[in-house]
């Protein structure tokens, strides 16, 4: 049985810093990753007056890192270690995992070969491999520089009665929504406040000539994106922490009120490319790619997803600030939501690399690295924001370091991974198929309590 973490409370801050600066600033002009004051931090790269962490020499010794991360994500993870290689001496191996990441890792240790450290992308992942006993502890240099560089509630994130253990090297805002500016343009479209104003966009969109929304359907997780952004704006941060921890069942009106004003979207095939097949047959990259590609005829005009859907744009020729723009997750409720996620490096080993590897991803010299590649948000307080590549990212950055400890974090990635993290199973599948049948509100609630009570053991 999991630790079951107390949720905050609190999101006023977040609301401010993220939804109004969103309105104002996201929507404005970056430069496409190509420029900006993020040449400052090129000047000092790989130069002492940049280094502001110390790390031990390790020649000779090697370190095996697993990722779920592919494609862009592990190039510029690479980079990152590949920059702890030259300062230590070490060698370290990247270690291509699949999702669930704690399936995988149950494998690697149960045949004697665990890595020395794992990037886990839910708290309810930090928190099983700690019930295991796979997890170690944050040696003394490690925490030093967690606590210098991060605000309690990033500690509190990693740390499983009251122990720290995890190091979130990477977050995300999954309150955004981009769009391919040429489209807009030509339907007269404008960036919708409301949810109401969102579907009333689409049509406008729709009638245009070009289907408005893309949905990766096939990565069962970004369904738990919309759900959530849709059930926090609408149902409210106390319901919210309540259905997460499960003191509340699925079966909840809130569930049933958020359930049907999301077919108010899925119920419409004809606002969303390829229809729900075609949906369900897309994975999240291309649900992006195909959004930017195709001139003003693409085959999405919209895609709802994080800050790192940049790194997806990055693979198109649009520009972010011109060709690609973003708007926050429109208020269904009283306020917009603001949901915020992360990936926590954990140790497996107890030994002196791994420890000086968390200890260097604790450190805004690790954090500017991956920065100024673009696709990354960090939540290290130290970092200077003249890291990040373009406008669009600094301001998404400075927000959610603004919001300080109050945020909500993913719900799906709270719960026990059976349930909110596993492919083809619990709320992944559940909302896949309630995609494929949005008229079925009931039969989809009634799944998901049953898989859900499963999990919770409750």
């Amino acid at each position: 049985m999991r630790t079951t973490r107390k949720a905050r409370t609190a999101r006023g801050t977040t609301v401010v810093a993220l939804a109004a600066l969103g309105a104002l600033a996201l929507a404005g002009c970056g430069d496409g990753g190509k420029g900006g004051d993020g040449g400052a931090a090129d000047a000092t790269k790989g130069t002492d007056s940049a280094q502001t962490v110390r790390l031990p020499r390790l020649d000779g010794q090697k370190i095996e890192v697993a990722a779920v991360w592919t494609g862009p994500e592990q190039e510029n993870f690479t980079k990152v270690l590949k920059e702890f290689e030259k300062r230590t001496g070490a060698t370290v191996t990247f270690v291509p995992a699949q999702d669930p990441i704690v399936n995988f890792l149950g494998t690697k240790i149960a045949g004697g070969s665990p890595p020395d450290v794992a990037m886990l992308p839910q708290v309810g992942a930090v928190e099983q491999a700690v019930a295991q006993k796979w997890a170690k502890p944050l040696g003394p240099e490690a925490k030093a520089e967690l606590a210098k560089n991060y605000g309690k509630g990033w500690q509190d994130l990693g740390s499983v009665d009251g122990t720290p253990y995890g190091v979130y090297f990477k977050a995300a805002n999954k309150s955004l929504v981009w769009y391919n500016t040429a489209v807009f343009e030509n339907a007269g479209a404008a960036e919708p406040k409301t949810w109401k104003d969102f579907l009333t966009t689409a049509e406008t969109i729709s009638a245009s000539g070009v289907t408005p929304v893309s949905v990766g359907g096939a990565d069962g997780w970004t369904l738990t994106d919309w759900f959530e952004n849709v059930y926090l704006s609408q149902a409210g941060p106390e319901k919210y922490d309540q259905l997460a921890k499960h003191e509340i069942k699925w079966t909840d009106p809130s569930v049933t009120k958020a359930l049907t004003t999301l077919a108010e979207l899925f119920g419409k095939p004809g606002l969303i490319a390829g229809g729900a097949d075609g949906a369900l047959q897309t994975e999240f990259p291309k649900s992006v790619t195909q959004t930017f590609t195709g001139g003003d005829q693409p085959k999405g005009a919209m895609v709802f997803e994080g800050d790192f859907v940049s790194v997806n744009i990055a693979q198109t020729e649009a520009k972010i600030g011109t060709d690609a723009k973003v708007f926050p997750f429109p208020a269904v409720g009283a306020e917009p939501p603001v949901v915020t996620g992360g990936d926590a490096a954990v140790a497996l080993k107890d030994s002196k690399g791994a420890q000086a590897l968390l200890t260097f991803l604790a450190s805004p010299d690790a954090a500017r690295i991956w920065a100024e590649s673009g696709g990354f948000i960090s939540p290290n307080k130290s970092l200077d924001v003249a890291a990040y590549p373009n406008d669009v990212q600094r301001d998404i950055a400075k927000a959610l370091i603004a919001a300080g400890d109050d945020f909500r974090f993913d719900m799906s990635d709270q719960m026990p991974q059976s349930f909110g993290g596993t492919p083809g199973k619990g709320e992944w599948k559940a909302l896949q198929d309630f995609l494929k049948n949005p008229k079925d509100v009931a039969g989809t609630q009634a799944r998901l309590e049953a898989d859900a009570a499963k999990a919770y053991k409750n």
